[in-house]
């Protein structure tokens, strides 16, 4: 099994986190986004998007890191992962979704500004990132894990990395308790890999 990996990515990250959790392992393949390497044909034909992460298993290419870890969930990891009842499954499709749309614009958006100086409107980003710990910790003050299990899901390993990372944008996460319990647990839990920070 191949990742092609970034290291300061949090989308790359959810998946390194995912196989620490779940005990597995794979070769990491460094993509130099500055080169445009996500951009040539050799790279396209993994992740024809041309956007990291993208895994390799066997015959399989596969991008998008929600994607990667509804693979690996299924693939390799114990039912408790992404459990098969339907209101589950819809609980953790609605934290997908929460952390392509919400975390990404929000969190992670106001992360790039800061911390790589990208253009972009970092008020606006850091008040969507705002809202997203509010609905966060709003779940959290009922529920251990967002998915409203027993025990953590894909959903809390999608929208993770860029909640830790939230102050690298300017956003504070003192003001959000149920969030930093979340964020405990989530690094208790065994096989769990740190993220690298700049």
């Amino acid at each position: 099994m191949k990742l092609h990996d970034v290291p300061l990515s949090g989308n790359c990250y959810k998946v390194r986190l995912f196989l620490g959790l779940i005990g597995r392992s794979a070769e990491l393949v460094p993509v130099d986004l500055l080169a445009g390497a996500h951009k040539r044909p050799a790279f396209l034909a993994i992740n024809p998007r041309g956007q990291v992460p993208a895994l390799e298993d066997g015959e399989l290419r596969l991008g998008d890191s929600h994607a990667i870890l509804t693979y690996l969930a299924r693939q390799y990891a114990a039912p408790q992962w992404n459990p098969l009842g339907a209101a589950t499954q819809g609980r953790i499709a609605s934290w997908l979704s929460f952390s392509a749309n919400e975390v990404q614009h929000g969190l992670a958006l106001a992360r790039v500004i800061v911390l790589f100086k990208r253009p972009g409107d970092l008020p606006s980003a850091q008040a969507k990132g705002r809202h997203a710990l509010e609905l966060l910790d709003t779940t959290l003050a009922e529920h251990r894990w967002l998915a409203q299990t027993s025990e953590p899901t894909i959903a809390d390993v999608a929208v993770y990395p860029y909640v830790t990372l939230a102050e690298e944008g300017g956003l504070e996460l003192s003001g959000y308790p149920y969030v930093q319990a979340w964020l405990a647990r989530i690094r208790a839990l065994p096989g769990y890999v740190p993220q690298p920070r700049l």
